[in-house]
């Protein structure tokens, strides 16, 4: 298996289905269901361990505390993990720039350049060329961990996880009928997810994910961010979870800001030049990136009360290259960042790359750009499966554009022999991500990993 590649122009859509019917031959449909760790199995807190050599030590505690909260804390933290055990499996070898970590907290709402809100992937420090249905069992695997800890029957969490597979399914089958530019424009306007909701109730939650995303701005996050000190506006501290990003990194970070600049098309470098560097600050971000290097950039343009907030993030190697053919990007940020513009519909307009202090590579993009997410941990057994679906429907448009979508359409193929596959892979592997979340838990409380809770 190799990088994701253009289809070949000599192809026709009969051969590139044949060679979506051919890969049965090597992984069979129902063959999906099973997960059987193997004796060589790695040890899950080991892996996690290693994955925190590079990280600021200090942070670790925060990262493995988080994670500790509950099984999907963990499985959120632990795309490594995950991602070794997928690579003991047989595979499809149908190739499409994966997200690398696809569950369901990685979905969410986010302003296009035209200022519409979508729905979308949004995550995508593991993104590597791969084959498809890894994403599509991180997904099916971390709704039935949602919906157990939701406290969901095995049932609904088992036609949870189906549904998700299966609007994917649907999804690949539709698009592999539509032209290649349709494919490419297609996007989910997130005024469709109201026609989604049955209930009131529910409904109203989704208008109000709605209106607190198109109030996330940066302008919105100057008030909870910033203080006025001596005149002068900077970050707030809120140690160790926000702090000031001291001399020596405010220096360097100034110093990188015209690498970044040059990663940028023209007329963005020119929006961007009316900007102001004002302060920066370290910021703890997410569960699985706790201890990588991360900061908050302040920029003022017209005065003082027109921000603009960005996130500098540290890029380190996909937990997906150990196991997957070198992608085609060497610089870790550049991989990041070309991963995202493949994989959503439309990409924030301020995404570049460079590299930093000590040759680390990093990425940036904006802070505060009308994002929101799903209140998951809150969902009825109705609310998670309408939400899996959605989330299914946004993986099949982002694999559409980087695979081939016809040869995995018809590997799939019109039954739902498939998503019941996954379905039952996803309970399984609950199990086993339950697991590792009390192996975890024991480290902690053997003393082997220090855990702290969150701030």
């Amino acid at each position: 298996m190799t990088a994701v590649a253009p289809i070949g122009a000599t192809a026709t859509p009969e051969d590139r289905a044949a060679q979506g019917r051919a890969a049965r031959q090597r992984v069979s449909r129902s063959a999906h269901a099973a997960w059987i760790p193997g004796v060589g199995r790695p040890d899950p807190v080991a892996v996690l361990e290693r994955q925190g050599r590079d990280r600021l030590p200090e942070l670790l505690p925060i990262r493995y505390g988080r994670m500790t909260a509950s099984p999907f804390a963990f499985l959120r933290g632990a795309a490594a993990v995950m991602a070794a055990d997928l690579a003991a499996q047989p595979h499809t070898g149908l190739t499409v720039q994966l997200c690398g970590d696809a569950h369901l907290l990685n979905f969410g709402l986010y302003a296009s350049p035209e200022r519409t809100l979508l729905f979308d992937l949004n995550d995508f420090d593991e993104t590597h060329p791969g084959p498809f249905e890894w994403d599509v069992k991180r997904l099916a695997a971390s709704v039935a961990v949602a919906g157990r800890e939701n406290g969901h029957t095995e049932a609904q969490a088992h036609s949870a996880a189906q549904a998700a597979v299966g609007e994917y399914r649907r999804s690949i089958r539709r698009l592999a009928g539509e032209g290649e530019l349709a494919v490419w424009y297609e996007r989910i306007d997130a005024d469709r997810l109201l026609p989604l909701v049955r209930s009131a109730r529910h409904r109203k939650r989704v208008e109000s994910s709605l209106t607190r995303a198109r109030r996330r701005t940066s302008l919105h996050a100057l008030g909870k961010l910033t203080e006025t000190v001596d005149g002068r506006r900077r970050i707030v501290q809120d140690p160790p979870l926000l702090e000031s990003a001291g001399v020596t990194d405010m220096a360097s970070l100034r110093k990188i800001f015209s690498d970044y600049r040059s990663t940028l098309s023209e007329e963005r470098r020119l929006l961007l030049d009316r900007y102001r560097f004002v302060d920066a600050a370290r910021k703890v971000v997410g569960v699985g990136s706790v201890g990588t290097r991360c900061f908050i950039v302040l920029l003022a343009g017209r005065d003082a009360d027109d921000p603009l907030f960005l996130q500098i993030k540290q890029a380190g190697r996909s937990v997906l290259e150990e196991h997957l053919p070198s992608g085609p990007y060497v610089h870790p940020g550049h991989r990041v960042v070309a991963g995202q513009r493949l994989l959503q519909a439309a990409s924030d307009i301020f995404l570049g790359w460079m590299t930093g202090p000590q040759g680390r590579a990093f990425y940036w993009r904006q802070l505060r750009d009308m994002k929101g997410s799903a209140d998951v941990a809150g969902m009825t057994p109705d609310a998670l499966l309408a939400y899996a679906r959605l989330c299914g429907t946004a993986l099949a448009r982002a694999h559409a554009r980087s695979g081939d979508r016809i040869a995995i359409a018809a590997y799939l193929g019109g039954a739902d022999t498939f998503d019941h596959a996954v379905a039952d892979f996803a309970l399984r592997y609950a199990d086993q991500n339950t697991a590792d979340h009390a192996a975890l838990g024991a480290a902690v409380t053997a003393g082997v990993i220090r855990a702290t809770q969150d701030v």
